[in-house]
């Protein structure tokens, strides 16, 4: 029963991730073809990501009450209504209108997976599961890379609304499964959750110091997921080649999130991250240097395989950290402040390209992980030193 429904939760990840790298791809002839201004995908990723903290908010309380699987169910369907929505969008207010059942669906199906995985699996697992999140980011712009080839960027929308609803019939049959999966140790009694208030969670100086961290990660990776192709297209490069190398980039994240689940038994979360850090500073490093447009194309494949292994291995050790009946509200607010970070910092990047250049992505993503490099060295320092745990 476990094993089946770890594949259920494989294939819902898939789901969570095809939306997500779908506006970088689409976005350098969606905006021309609806008559909005390059830096108007800040709005869009704005409301994503809002609406993101927003389910995963509240993601304890909802789960606590209606159960893993519902929320789970409704979250997916929630983000096929917003695939279909943005195929039909011809002005920027119905891409933001779509974008708040995408937001809240992308939220819940988050807090809830990782959370589950985490106290009921084992680390290689962890990787494993979002390496299919990487599946589907690296599916979406692989698809619209064909549409966009064929001239019609809401044909890519559309295929990909098909797949999310597929993955939807999956997670309906999948509700049944949820609650008889037992914590990862056998003997333990199942887990009466505990829901922590932001205020508790603040007075530790441990979850300041990993809000400060999945914040700069995940703006990292969503900037580049966002603007990459942007660049590449700024640089000289043709819309449809860009794309195929912004599914190099995801590509780059799944492969290392593979070999994160490989390497699990012989290295610890916090050793993956570190090496996959070394990665990320050398793509960026290729991407700073004055090579050929291609080169930096393929820079991009480090910075995903380095980068790619951090949130589920950051996400990992949270029960181990802070115990498994406070993971739910930790990991929820995990999530809020990683969407802050995909909310601020992809927009921030949208103004600097629009009034001064995309030309500048690789300074800007070098300072975001010289930022996510010294917060994450000093969270996992910080709570393993004191084994943190938070006040009830």
């Amino acid at each position: 029963m476990a094993t089946l429904l770890l594949i259920f939760c494989y294939i819902i990840f898939i789901g969570l991730g095809i939306p997500d790298s779908l506006l970088g791809a689409s976005w350098p002839m969606a905006h021309l073809d609806i008559g909005a201004r390059l830096d108007f995908a800040n709005f869009i990723t704005i409301l994503l990501s809002l609406f993101t903290m927003i389910s995963s908010f509240f993601s304890a309380r909802i789960v606590n009450k209606f159960g893993m699987g519902v929320v789970v169910f409704i979250s997916t369907f929630l983000t096929a209504v917003g695939l279909i929505g943005f195929s039909v969008s011809n002005s920027i207010w119905w891409f933001c209108l779509f974008s708040i059942p995408s937001g809240l669906g992308a939220g819940g199906i988050d807090a809830t997976l990782n959370n589950f995985i985490a106290v009921r699996y084992k680390a290689s697992f962890m990787s494993f599961s979002h390496c299919f999140y990487g599946v589907g980011v690296a599916l979406s712009p692989y698809i619209m890379s064909f549409a966009l080839k064929s001239g019609s960027w809401r044909l890519g929308y559309r295929a990909t609304f098909f797949v999310q609803i597929f993955i939807t019939i999956i997670s309906i049959i999948a509700i049944p499964l949820w609650k008889k999966v037992k914590p990862l140790d056998s003997q333990e009694e199942e887990i009466e959750p505990i829901t922590l208030s932001y205020k508790q969670m603040y007075k530790t100086p441990a979850v300041k110091s990993a809000w400060l961290t999945f914040f700069s990660t995940c703006g990292l990776e969503f900037t580049c997921g966002i603007w990459a192709c942007t660049f590449l297209v700024y640089q000289g490069m043709s819309a449809d080649v860009a794309a195929k190398f912004l599914t190099l980039y995801y590509i780059g994240m799944t492969s290392g999130r593979i070999l994160s689940g490989i390497v699990a038994t012989k290295l610890s979360p916090e050793k993956i991250v570190a090496v996959g850090y070394c990665i990320v500073g050398m793509g960026l490093i290729a991407m700073l240097l004055p090579l050929p447009i291609t080169l930096k194309g393929f820079a991009l494949l480090l910075v995903g395989l380095g980068n790619g292994p951090s949130f589920p291995n950051l996400t990992y050790i949270t029960p181990k950290l802070f115990g498994k009946e406070k993971s739910q509200s930790l990991i929820g607010s995990w999530l809020v402040v990683a969407n802050a970070g995909i909310l601020l910092l992809p927009a921030l990047f949208g103004l600097l390209a629009n009034s001064i250049s995309p030309s500048l992505l690789p300074i800007y993503l070098f300072v975001l992980f010289a930022l996510m490099c010294v917060s994450t060295v000093n969270y996992i320092a910080t709570a393993k030193k004191h084994r943190t745990i938070v006040n009830k």
